[in-house]
């Protein structure tokens, strides 16, 4: 006996998707909800949904949101004939639980990266989206964000030669108590920010790693008895060209990559950043040229990109299958780190690419006031 599927909600009257973001933690507050702003003509934020009175309250007003939740109340948001997408904003061990039940309303999912936890996470969402006949996006913001498109383009133009190195630094300070250093959240480097160098490896060298070695490190502080305070990771692609990268929770900020071929190399610094200026420093025949590229709302692009997908039917770039792709790296890179000895990765699609045509240009968004949040290191 087959159950029949819901009815899937219609978009407003005025032809917007209409968002409910799920849960208002530090980046829902400091990016997400400022981009509604630059994401008028297709999208619309309707509804909030958090754990904290006091957040909906203030941001409610904020935002002029009249539809607020609760966790508990997150089956009747769902269900409430208003809401068309979900921005899932949420501890990383949460994505499953809430994905599943969007997808099994009706609802649209836009799930903030990572994407799971565990490769079984990331099949189970993957199959629930496609079972009910959603759409699912994973919110890798640089895949639309002109500086990091514009690498692609400059590697697969083949000016710097033959690419067969790409070099990576993303550390930051994360302060005690934080998710990311909580065990039950799906906390960790790896996880939080090491998923960047995968990911910006990957779209440069346009392929999937074949073999993966990492080390852990930990000072000892106390904020790191349940993950690692620091990661070091080497990536065999095919052709025998090599990714590397180390991220950190307990040092001052860097974000940065390069890539190198026969001819030049190119670095980004910063390179991952969403607030303030990102730069490139490409340098052929022993000549550095610097190109800045200002600041912009990387957010508001997301949510033009993936309402236009639900209004249209398309199926989405960065989809599951690339967020799949990443855990699966991620979870053998662990695996190496605790055994000592490489790890070989089946063979992988993950799909479509991001490619420079994906780019969208929004202003910078002024980083409001936040209400019961900071930025990982603390910082409002």
């Amino acid at each position: 006996m087959t159950t029949a599927k819901r009815q899937r909600p219609t978009r407003g009257a005025n032809g917007k998707i209409r968002y409910a973001v799920v849960g208002l933690g530090y980046i829902s507050q400091a990016a997400l909800l400022p981009a509604f702003a630059h994401a008028k003509e297709n999208s619309e934020l309707t509804a909030l949904v958090s754990s904290d009175p006091e957040k909906l309250k203030q941001l409610g007003k904020q935002y002029g949101v009249q539809r607020l939740y609760s966790y508990e109340q997150y089956e009747e948001c769902l269900n409430s004939g208003e809401v068309d997408a979900v921005y899932i904003g949420l501890p990383n061990t949460m994505h499953r639980d809430y994905t599943v039940r969007a997808a099994r309303a009706g609802v649209h999912i836009l799930c903030e990266k990572p994407m799971a936890i565990t490769e079984e996470d990331c099949e189970v969402m993957i199959a629930e989206a496609k079972d009910n006949e959603v759409k699912l996006m994973i919110a890798y913001r640089l895949h639309f964000e002109e500086a990091n498109l514009t690498a692609i383009e400059r590697v697969q133009s083949g000016d710097l030669g033959e690419v067969r190195l790409f070099n990576s630094t993303f550390t930051q300070e994360v302060k005690a108590g934080d998710i990311r250093v909580r065990k039950e959240t799906g906390g960790g480097t790896l996880y939080d920010i090491g998923i960047y160098c995968i990911n910006a490896s990957r779209y440069l060298f346009r392929a999937e790693p074949t073999e993966v070695l990492a080390i852990c490190a930990n000072n000892g502080e106390e904020r790191f008895r349940e993950v690692e305070e620091m990661a070091s990771a080497i990536l065999r692609f095919p052709g025998d060209r090599v990714a590397a990268f180390t991220c950190s929770f307990s040092t001052a900020p860097v974000s940065s990559y390069r890539v190198v071929g026969s001819k030049g190399d190119l670095r980004l610094d910063p390179a991952y950043d969403f607030v303030g200026d990102l730069k490139h420093y490409l340098t052929l025949d022993g000549k550095t040229k610097e190109a800045k590229f200002s600041q912009r709302d990387q957010f508001a692009p997301q949510l033009l990109y993936f309402s236009t997908c639900v209004l249209k039917g398309e199926d989405p770039e960065p989809s599951g299958l690339e967020g799949l792709a990443d855990i699966r790296i991620i979870r053998a890179l662990y695996q190496s780190a605790q055994t000592g000895q490489p790890v070989r990765l089946a063979a992988f699609d993950p799909g479509r690419r991001p490619t420079p045509e994906q780019q969208m240009k929004r202003p910078a968004v002024k980083k409001p006031d936040l209400v019961n949040a900071s930025s990982p290191s603390g910082s409002s």
